[in-house]
């Protein structure tokens, strides 16, 4: 019988999680910063137009399609540690790079290899995480990063509000290459990552890896990339949803983000308990569809009455789409790591990710065509939701043997 380490315990002794969760802080309040500032700088700084700024950021997703999987293809191969070393020094120069975008070539080019580097270090860093910690660790390992990554994401977002209030092109520079500054700072503190845990041992390097070919994980990670389009409904649909659509105030655009990023802060550790096998993971990957077609049909509802009614209304169904958002991210951690070929670590959480850069990819354009539709399009959204879900938890509950 094993024996779980208090997460605690495990932190304060573990050298290696103590040094991924640092990185992860420092990246997430870079990022948070940037990317709050990165459209309005490039509309109204840049002066490049919002159509030509969107269509430069798509392509950059394509970008990261591909790399994703490319990367967790090669940490199957080559050193992980100086894949994520060197991928966030190109991160890194890449954010501060792009203080010298001034049109749509240059925009591409620079955010496309902002993409490539963040989706490929994820792949590697999940490849890190699967070789690095054993089991059911390694679901409570991911859930303590997402709580962490939300915590740096709050605190940039705060930073950022410094060169927003400022309104000067200088003072939005000045933070976002700081930024890139965070991720080159990172890539040293990487460098103190041990080789024998997170690298790929010598008896695993031979022959190809092709998680293509296992029609059970290509099934789980296109439907966890349709189930991840969920995200999408913070970016785009809500606010929308809420401007357009409904009597409540605009501005409760913004808390119910806060809702969504303290709830998981407060309980993606707790929350992720139960997942760790893949009969649990099966199971609450049902429940995860139930509670966002839930939360979708809220979202409907909120349109339907007055302006208090809609408020209170829009932040229940915040909260029920957050408890979506985190019990299936830690149901789908686990099945990415227990479905997967434990030889072949490195592909196969590259092309579980590649399945979530295509529904981020995806995403926006779905999401509002959608909810344009008003009530008609939560439903769809609904059930699109609830049955990636449950296919899921079928998928998973015959792979652990059930009925």
């Amino acid at each position: 019988m094993t024996t779980t380490v208090p997460l605690r315990a495990l932190v304060q002794t573990d050298h290696v999680l103590r040094r991924l969760l640092v990185v992860t802080a420092v990246d997430t309040v870079g990022r948070g910063a940037f990317f709050t500032l990165t459209t309005l700088y490039l509309i109204t700084v840049v002066g490049i137009p919002a159509v030509a700024a969107g269509i430069g950021l798509t392509v950059a997703g394509g970008v990261g399609v591909l790399s994703s999987y490319g990367f967790g293809h090669l940490a199957d191969r080559w050193s992980s540690r100086r894949l994520m070393v060197g991928l966030h020094l190109v991160e890194g120069i890449a954010l501060i790079s792009y203080v010298l975008v001034r049109d749509l070539v240059s925009l591409v080019l620079v955010a496309s290899l902002v993409t490539l580097a963040h989706q490929g270090g994820s792949s590697v860093r999940s490849a890190v995480i699967g070789r690095a910690f054993p089991g059911p660790e390694r679901i409570r390992i991911r859930a303590t990063m997402r709580t962490v990554t939300n915590a740096g994401i709050a605190v940039g977002t705060a930073v950022a509000a410094i060169p927003l209030a400022i309104g000067t092109g200088g003072a939005y520079r000045v933070t976002m290459a700081a930024a890139g500054v965070l991720y080159l700072a990172s890539a040293v503190m990487l460098l103190g990552l041990p080789a024998s845990r997170v690298d790929v041992g010598a008896a695993t390097t031979a022959g190809p890896a092709k998680p293509y070919r296992d029609l059970r994980f290509v099934a789980v990670t296109v439907l966890s990339g349709i189930f991840g389009m969920q995200f999408g409904l913070y970016e785009v649909g809500v606010p929308l949803w809420v401007v357009r659509h409904t009597d409540a105030p605009d501005v409760l655009v913004s808390p119910l983000l806060l809702v969504n990023t303290a709830l998981v802060i407060a309980l993606q550790v707790r929350l992720s308990r139960g997942t760790g096998d893949v009969r649990g993971a099966g199971r609450v990957m049902a429940y995860a569809g139930w509670l966002m077609a839930l939360a979708c049909l809220l979202y409907a509802a909120a349109g339907e009455v007055p302006a208090l009614a809609a408020a209170v209304t829009l932040v229940v169904a915040a909260v029920v789409h957050t408890l979506a958002e985190i019990t299936s991210s830690a149901a789908g951690w686990s099945l990415s790591f227990e479905l997967a070929s434990p030889d072949r670590i490195g592909a196969y959480q590259g092309m579980y990710g590649t399945g979530f850069a295509l529904g981020a990819m995806a995403a926006p354009a779905v999401i509002t065509a959608t909810v344009s539709r008003e009530a008609a399009g939560w439903a769809v959204l609904a059930v699109v939701f609830l049955a990636a879900a449950l296919g899921v938890s079928l998928i998973a509950r015959r792979a652990a043997g059930q009925p």
